[in-house]
């Protein structure tokens, strides 16, 4: 890792994602955001096809995880 502290989210409403992009209960790793798209209620996050996208922020709650977790969710990706 970078010695900067990553940021991890867990989906609670895959909404219109579902079964493609998010599944519930998985965590992803948050990437920064733009001012822009955060005033917008946006967040920028790595999904299930390893790329990143903006989604709405209501659909995620972050979480703080031990370092060894962090890098292992880093690891598989």
């Amino acid at each position: 890792m970078n010695g900067r502290r990553s940021r991890f989210v867990l989906c609670i409403d895959a909404g219109q994602y579902a079964e493609v992009d998010l599944d519930v209960g998985k965590v992803y790793q948050a990437l920064p955001t733009e001012k822009s798209a955060r005033d917008q209620g946006l967040i920028r996050v790595i999904d299930n096809s390893g790329e990143d996208y903006l989604f709405s922020a209501d659909q995620f709650v972050e979480v703080r995880l031990p370092r060894v977790a962090q890098e292992a969710l880093l690891r598989v990706r």
